[in-house]
């Protein structure tokens, strides 16, 4: 017969998912006001002293659900950007780039919430990782944007690029709200405005810089009407 008993390595591995799925649960029902360490450790079968071996305080595991969070996104927006770059006239891809953390923002809705409130609360003590997060996307959607097609080769180019980046970071934000509140029900309909948001910076950052010509500015434009 097999042993199949964990490794005290992976047992704590495993009551520390348990931590993280149930902190989950309870931040998308209740909020941010809705934590602590007594609900999250009964919600994950532990006594309240065990939460304390995984995590030193509730604050720390706010980092750890935005990181891994953040992380999952990042690869999967990654995926699809990687995808978009290979086939460039093909908008369902280029959607995608937009979809993809358009779905992850309306799954954890309050992830989002507490990194934007931190991010410009001097006070709150997960400011800098909110900052630096933000840094993050902003950086690799600049990098992404410019593998589709624009050079950014001295300052002023990178500066604009990231302006873009970081336009388009805070129009998936917003969008997503919206359809939360129920003011945008189809979330395709938003990735399209997003797509057409992009594409038609990109056109205009083409159509502004001295290496390009006007014929080649054309190449990228606002994707049509879906079916």
């Amino acid at each position: 017969m097999t042993d199949t008993r964990l490794t005290r390595s992976e047992a704590k591995d495993l009551t520390r998912r348990r931590l993280i799925r149930a902190a989950l649960a309870i931040l998308d029902e209740e909020g941010e006001a809705g934590l602590s360490t007594v609900k999250v450790a009964k919600a994950a079968g532990i006594a309240q002293s065990s939460f304390y071996v995984h995590f030193k305080d509730m604050q720390e595991l706010l980092r750890v659900l935005a990181d891994e969070g953040g992380e999952r996104l990042f690869e999967a927006m990654r995926a699809a950007r990687r995808k978009a770059r290979e086939a460039p006239d093909d908008l369902e891809r280029h959607r995608d780039t937009f979809r993809i953390p358009l779905v992850a923002i309306c799954r954890h809705p309050e992830l989002l919430r507490i990194q934007l409130r931190a991010r410009y609360d001097p006070s709150s003590s997960l400011r800098d990782f909110a900052v630096a997060t933000a840094a993050a996307h902003r950086e690799h959607h600049a990098a992404d944007l410019a593998a589709l097609g624009y050079t950014a080769d001295d300052e002023r180019d990178r500066r604009r690029l990231e302006m873009i980046a970081e336009g388009i970071n805070a129009a998936t934000n917003a969008l997503a709200m919206g359809h939360l509140e129920g003011r945008y029900p189809d979330l395709d309909e938003a990735a399209d405005i997003l797509t057409a948001l992009s594409r038609g910076a990109l056109r205009l950052l083409r159509s502004t810089s001295a290496k390009t010509t006007p014929a080649e500015a054309d190449v990228i434009s606002e994707p049509p009407a879906r079916s």
